[in-house]
């Protein structure tokens, strides 16, 4: 946090706002493309091949999204739009133009990584567009926000989280098939596609509960819980169990026992130790 917290004060006056406002204009490029002459999108696409070529605009221009040319329906295009410019302008609110800037093109970068792994080891140039970055969005959204409700179906309420478990298991299934297959280097690209997602999910993860110290404070906490609704003045007396006003901490004798014994506190233990007068000046005093 310390090393974003520094280059978002030197780079921080550099941050896009309002991002998403450029992205959706992508999507309505990507619409116009389709009206117009949907097969201009070869010259757009992520071809590493052409890139090494010279046709370096290819770096930029993937990220226009067009719509399906079969089963295209204009409705669920407008909600998918809708749905993303949400997801991103909440995430820009809760970090900042910067930070959200600096996890979108990080997500750009892996998916051009990615791609360049899997055209490497096959030859094969992976139609990666804004797929992998706004599944990378939605999952830190779910991660943020976990209790937000969707409609789903426009009926049924449900939680991001939820949706979020579902698209992970769905996401890590993908990737367990494509390995199972022996096409290993489409396993690791597809986790490079949203290595920013996994970075941002593990750098804000708080260790702590899960270390040593951490168990050792928890483990005191419930000792010292049990020992207050389990007083040592507890005794079993006359088969019930009785809260005596004192109690000697060598003999355990109490006022029960005799009502003649007199009990006093010792100065010198280190805590609230009582004895009966004929251990108070013989025990060995507490030391912590």
């Amino acid at each position: 946090m310390k090393f974003l917290n520094k280059l978002e004060r030197k780079f921080g006056k550099y941050a896009i706002h309002n991002l998403m406002n450029y992205v959706i204009g992508l999507y309505v490029v990507g619409f116009i493309i389709t009206l117009i002459n949907p097969y201009l999108i070869s010259y757009l696409r992520l071809d590493i091949d052409k890139v090494l070529q010279g046709q370096v605009w290819r770096l930029v221009t993937f990220l226009i999204q067009v719509p399906p040319l079969n089963g295209f329906n204009l409705f669920f295009y407008l909600i998918e739009m809708y749905l993303y410019y949400w997801i991103g302008s909440s995430l820009e609110r809760s970090w900042g133009a910067f930070r959200f800037n600096l996890y979108f093109f990080s997500g750009i970068l892996f998916n051009i990584l990615a791609t360049v792994v899997i055209y490497t080891v096959t030859g094969y140039n992976a139609p990666f567009g804004l797929t992998y970055i706004n599944q990378a969005m939605f999952f830190a959204f779910a991660a943020l926000y976990p209790n937000v409700e969707l409609l789903l179906m426009f009926v049924l309420p449900i939680k991001v989280k939820v949706l979020g478990y579902i698209y992970a298991a769905i996401y890590v299934y993908q990737i367990y098939d494509v390995v199972k297959r022996g096409q290993w280097f489409d396993g690791i690209a597809m986790v490079l596609a949203i290595l920013n997602f996994l970075i941002f999910f593990f750098a804000t993860r708080n260790y702590r509960r899960i270390s040593p110290k951490e168990y050792k404070r928890r483990a005191n906490y419930k000792r010292q819980v049990r020992n207050a609704h389990n007083p040592d003045n507890v005794i079993q007396f006359q088969g019930r169990s009785t809260v005596t006003r004192h109690k000697c901490a060598v003999c355990g004798r109490t006022e029960l026992d005799d009502e003649s014994l007199e009990f006093r506190f010792c100065s010198k233990c280190d805590g609230n130790y009582e004895y009966c007068m004929d251990h108070l000046y013989t025990h060995e005093h507490v030391h912590r």
